[in-house]
């Protein structure tokens, strides 16, 4: 690859930095131009189109069913959320003023707390439903990329099996899809969970109290900075990761 050839990192030649863009590596005989750094960003703003994509492909036959995924993770966030402010409530409206009673009365604190209860059990049945339909949405969408991805290979020229080792050509199969698998099962799930839990959260914290809600969002921003640079740092690590996977597979092949 061109970074390979100059021996600098993705983001040193995306931004120009540590790169004369009329270099000529003798060994290499290879000429970067600018026309390379473009066609290099854009691969590089690649990431949001694969993302949509990917979306489609899902909601192209499980569209009902992820729908449903977004319904059960709300109702989970909601329910997750009302008990834990309802434990306050509970606390100061019914358990507080029983304290000093000789002769306390615990029905209304019964009724209330299995209220919370029931709050819960909806959440834990919310949760327990989306994941369920998850494995089917994920288990069902990688087997139909597989078998387009095998549709797809009967139609390339033998000269594409020539020129690349049947390990390599097997990752794609197995680590690649693989990738995908931990993705659709995991991450998108976990980040429109994330999203409502938020929103939902900051919410309730700007009614309980402004002040602590303020000191909170700066530590956050500050977390998501850090997690932002350790993410840039490591993602390029990622791709090369899944390159040499696919090398160690054709060399072992």
């Amino acid at each position: 690859s061109i970074c390979d050839a100059l021996d600098i990192t993705p983001e040193q030649l995306l931004t120009g930095k540590g790169i004369d863009p009329e270099y000529k590596d003798a060994d290499m005989d290879y000429e970067v131009t600018r026309a390379d750094i473009k066609i290099l960003k854009q691969i590089h703003s690649l990431g949001d189109e694969q993302y949509k994509r990917l979306m489609a492909y899902i909601f192209k036959n499980y569209g009902i069913h992820f729908i449903f995924v977004l319904v059960c993770i709300v109702l989970s966030v909601v329910a997750s959320i009302q008990g834990t402010l309802f434990m306050q409530r509970l606390i100061d409206d019914y358990i507080m003023p029983m304290i000093g009673q000789e002769t306390p009365d615990f029905g209304n604190l019964f009724r209330e707390i299995v209220r919370v209860a029931g709050f819960y059990l909806v959440g834990v049945a919310a949760t327990y439903a989306y994941n369920r339909i998850m494995v089917t949405i994920t288990q069902g969408t990688l087997k139909n990329l597989r078998d387009d991805l095998f549709e797809h290979m009967e139609k390339l020229p033998i000269k594409y099996f020539d020129t690349h080792s049947h390990g390599d050509i097997m990752s794609i199969y197995t680590n690649d899809i693989d990738t995908l698998r931990q993705m659709i099962s995991q991450s998108i799930p976990q980040v429109f969970s994330s999203f409502i839990t938020v929103v939902g959260t900051l919410g309730s914290m700007l009614v309980l109290s402004v002040p602590l809600t303020a000191v909170s969002l700066i530590m956050v921003a500050l977390m998501m900075f850090v997690t932002g640079k350790v993410a840039g740092l490591s993602g390029k690590y990622f791709v090369k990761q899944q390159k040499n996977i696919g090398k160690v597979n054709g060399y072992i092949e």
